[in-house]
């Protein structure tokens, strides 16, 4: 059976159990979020989205 879950989701659900379970506060947490934000709009964000899409492609099993 296989599961198709969106990134940003499973990112949601790893932020919600920090601030729940490891203490992080919540303004730390709409930092870091608005820090990928305004990164998306530099030069880095295709680096940044082939990197990402390469890793979820080697955890899927889906590597060339």
């Amino acid at each position: 059976m296989t599961v198709s879950l969106p990134l940003v989701f499973v990112l949601g659900v790893v932020a919600w159990a920090a601030i729940k379970f490891l203490g992080v506060r919540l303004w730390v947490a709409v930092v870091i979020a608005l820090f990928g934000f305004w990164l998306s709009h530099t030069f880095l964000a295709p680096a940044i989205e082939t990197s990402t899409r390469t890793g979820v492609d080697v955890v899927n099993g889906t590597d060339k």
